[in-house]
């Protein structure tokens, strides 16, 4: 084909399309790996306070010579390192997602595909992978990013519950019901043990904790439990009309405003729960695509969705570069059996 055939063949295609062959053809002609920015940004966040094992924790290690990794078609030398207390030798991948895996030139378009919000299937045929490969890599970065944590909200908090159904997807063999398709429905009305419970809270800076907290109606003790350590009393809460919550702000001595669900008051001067609800509203809605999430890896999703929530969806090299970075900085030892072979949630 012609150089100019080709330009003008590239015109029509879409714009996704465009972008795909952009990112194969750099792989074939960059001098460098566009991973390796990547790596080496990882490399000065972990060691900013010194080179720290992650057998061990001690901060008593040296450089240990360099290994040779294939990227594509290119080979490109990394970093070793050794600890002098428990001897072992360990990478700057050491115990994160990319850690032992195969193909580290497609993480970075896995990423993308993760951000698109893409299918397992449709991100295999963008990356000429296999789709149940590209299961473990998700919840493997999944694992990792669901350890992310802050230490206290500040000011007005909204705090609503939602409800997923509970979920036994990919498990042969259900015992005391029928399997559902594509995610199914209750067999009882309303709020009831089938359903579980997800507490969203998030203060007006948008901070957001999202979490799985049980089966049924929330009680004062899981929530207590779920974020007690998170509110104090110089926090404000806005919440619906449910007594948990009006019990838990008393006990806690904080400041409280409902908002019933059927009320035409929705805005109390400053206090409101339009953010949690609006949050809840584009949780479900990313949600649909999944048709059904099982419930042993709904705060994997939770989790997931929480960060692209914070990046606002846009799929360009800074969050593919901040996705790939906030999850390798969390020690993470989950293999593919140790994800294959998670049990299903028993919940109370």
């Amino acid at each position: 084909m012609a150089l100019n055939d080709f330009i003008q063949a590239f015109k029509k295609l879409s714009y996704a399309d465009k972008q795909d062959l952009l990112q194969r053809l750099t792989l074939i002609v960059a001098p460098s790996s566009p991973q390796e920015p990547v790596i080496n940004e990882l490399r000065d966040l972990k060691h900013k306070d010194g080179y720290t094992c992650p057998h061990c924790h001690s901060h008593n290690s040296v450089r240990f010579g360099k290994y040779v990794v294939k990227v594509g078609l290119k080979k490109t030398e990394r970093q070793r390192y050794r600890c002098k207390d428990c001897r072992k030798t360990f990478t700057d991948t050491t115990n994160t997602p990319l850690y032992r895996t195969h193909k580290p030139d497609k993480w970075l378009g896995f990423i993308r595909c993760m951000i698109d919000g893409d299918s397992l299937r449709k991100a295999a045929e963008k990356l000429e992978l296999h789709h149940v490969t590209l299961f473990y890599w998700r919840h493997k970065v999944l694992s990792a990013l669901k350890q992310m944590d802050f230490e206290k909200f500040a000011g007005i908090v909204e705090m609503d519950e939602t409800y997923f159904l509970y979920s036994e997807k990919g498990r042969r063999g259900i015992q005391g019901r029928k399997p559902r398709k594509r995610g199914g429905s209750s067999q009882f009305r309303g709020i009831s043990h089938e359903q579980v419970c997800v507490l969203v809270a998030r203060d007006r800076q948008k901070t957001t904790y999202s979490r799985i907290i049980g089966q049924g109606r929330i009680v004062k003790t899981r929530l207590d439990q779920a974020i007690g350590a998170k509110l104090s009393s110089t926090n404000v809460l806005c919440t619906d009309a449910w007594r948990a919550f009006k019990s838990y702000a008393k006990e806690k001595g904080m400041g409280h405003y409902a908002f019933k669900s059927d009320s035409k008051e929705r805005v109390k001067g400053l206090y409101h729960i339009q953010n949690v609800n609006s949050y809840h509203s584009r949780l479900k809605k990313w949600m649909e695509r999944f048709n059904g999430v099982a419930t042993k890896y709904l705060d994997h999703y939770l989790s997931w969705f929480r960060f692209l929530d914070s990046i606002r969806y846009r799929n360009n090299s800074n969050t593919v570069s901040k996705m790939m970075v906030e999850s390798c900085l969390f020690s993470m030892k989950e293999t593919y059996d140790t994800v294959r072979l998670s049990k299903f949630l028993v919940l109370d």
